[in-house]
């Protein structure tokens, strides 16, 4: 189905009685943010000309002197809002009112350069991406955290943990054993149903979902997995999947979460990304190397494994991200690459023989990732590989976490915490600024807000367990 023409949102806003028009965008960090107009403010004109707002007031964006921004609709992401009545939906991206020039810290400007940058340095016509999005579903959940204390408290009627106790109605004895969530069938899989309605739900709007299931963590983990496409339509898809997951959770007095590791000893969320390159409809990954790829698909693997420590800033970008890439959970902990392998950054799905299957799949990225930011850089990381013709080194099909450390040798582990990744993308990142993708601005200022807002805001605060550790010292 081609995308929509600003005529046809028009016809179409007039088809379904629409009367408001939801105008949405993505901040900084990575939180989808929106206003709403009156669908009589809707012409063709301002799919140019675009509705203005205040910059400042987004996180990492405009200084309060040079606040005025446009957001500028694209009529080829209209959607009908499943939850709000008589709503469209579309996503819009930034501009400067005074340069008209698309803004160099929208995300979603960054993804649609890195597609540019893609076509214009002839290696292929285009990026497919596939993603998995893993989350939690809780039935309850409280937290905080001030100058007096600090906690959390999670809760999920599928838990294990929830076995012997009595709940406000008749516990059945059905919850899900510790990390032996995958695949169960009700009653034990609480959330069929509503997976099942996300699944349905963002096929009316216009994401085309693979698969939905039960993933392994026992207290309600969740997985969606939506067909590969181009990379700023995937992102945009992702954006519409979270939202409409957290929407459908509430809707059912549940809620939903994306958070990279909410329960300790459990699973956390990853965000694996499927990636191939296409040319002339042709794969370039299929070919007759390792696992039935391509040079060029091994290049690719070998510029992402060079970058990782760089691109985990964008991919995994919260300091909970680090407590997941941890041994034994199904999460990356090396910088290698591997047939099958789920304990590799870098694995080689071979659930099909035919060339147009052939995919690599980065599976450090994970849930809280801003998928325009993490999706490109991964994708530039993928480009210099190519052009580099970086050698990916060898590959591992043993288990990476039963390796004896000999075995190991001079293999790089991942990042072990958020300010490893910073540091590394302060020194490693002129790869990413090719075709003007990301900036210095933009780099810079990502460092700035992560070690600022996140990093030192951590450090600065006691932890829960510390008084386990050290209160009677």
């Amino acid at each position: 189905m081609h995308p929509l023409t600003p005529r046809e949102v028009l016809a179409l806003c007039r088809e379904r009685e629409i009367r408001a028009v939801d105008l949405r965008f993505m901040d900084f960090p990575g939180l989808l943010k929106h206003f709403t107009v009156p669908v009589s403010s809707l012409d063709e004109t301002v799919f140019e000309d675009g509705f203005g707002f205040d910059g400042s007031s987004i996180r990492g964006w405009q200084a309060i002197n040079e606040s005025d921004m446009l957001v500028v609709p694209e009529a080829g992401t209209a959607f009908v809002d499943p939850f709000m009545p008589n709503t469209l939906v579309l996503t819009c991206n930034i501009q400067d009112p005074i340069t008209r020039e698309d803004y160099a810290k929208d995300p979603r400007n960054v993804a649609r350069k890195a597609e540019k940058y893609l076509l214009s340095t002839g290696l292929a016509d285009g990026a497919q991406i596939g993603p998995e999005l893993e989350f939690y579903i809780f039935d309850d959940v409280r937290f905080d955290q001030n100058e007096h204390e600090g906690f959390y408290h999670v809760e999920s009627l599928e838990g294990e943990w929830n076995r012997g106790r009595v709940q406000a109605s008749v516990n059945r004895g059905h919850t899900i054993r510790r990390r032996e969530g995958y695949f169960p069938v009700p009653p034990a899989d609480t959330l069929l149903p509503l997976r099942t309605e996300a699944m349905l739900t963002l096929q009316d709007c216009g994401v085309p979902v693979f698969s939905q299931h039960h993933e392994v963590g026992c207290a309600g983990q969740c997985e969606i997995d939506i067909q590969p496409g181009g990379l700023v339509r995937t992102a945009d898809h992702l954006l519409i999947a979270k939202y409409v997951v957290k929407n459908l959770a509430a809707r059912s007095g549940q809620t939903a979460t994306f958070m990279p590791k909410p329960l300790w000893n459990e699973n956390g969320s990853g965000l694996h990304l499927q990636l191939s390159l296409w040319k002339e409809g042709k794969n370039l990954f299929a070919g007759s190397g390792y696992s039935g790829l391509s040079e060029t698909a091994l290049h690719a693997i070998g510029g992402i494994l060079k970058h990782t420590p760089a691109i985990l800033a964008f991919c995994c970008p919260t300091t909970n991200s680090y407590k997941r890439l941890v041994p034994g959970f199904e999460a990356p902990v090396n910088l290698t690459y591997s047939s099958r392998n789920r304990s590799a950054a870098v694995r080689i799905p071979v659930h099909s023989p035919k060339p147009e299957d052939k995919r690599i799949e980065f599976r450090c990225p994970d849930a809280a990732c801003n998928a325009y930011l993490g999706m490109s850089a991964m994708l530039m990381a993928a480009i210099d590989g190519i052009q580099n013709r970086i050698d990916p080194g060898r590959s591992f099909d043993k288990d990476l976490y039963d390796l004896a450390p000999d075995e190991l040798q001079g293999v790089p582990g991942i990042p072990q915490a958020l300010e490893e990744s910073l540091d590394a993308l302060r020194a490693d990142h002129e790869f990413l600024l090719r075709g003007d993708v990301f900036t210095e601005d933009v780099i810079d200022t990502w460092i700035w807000f992560k070690r600022e807002k996140e990093v030192d805001a951590i450090r600065h605060r006691p932890h829960p367990y510390e008084f386990a550790l050290y209160f009677d010292t």
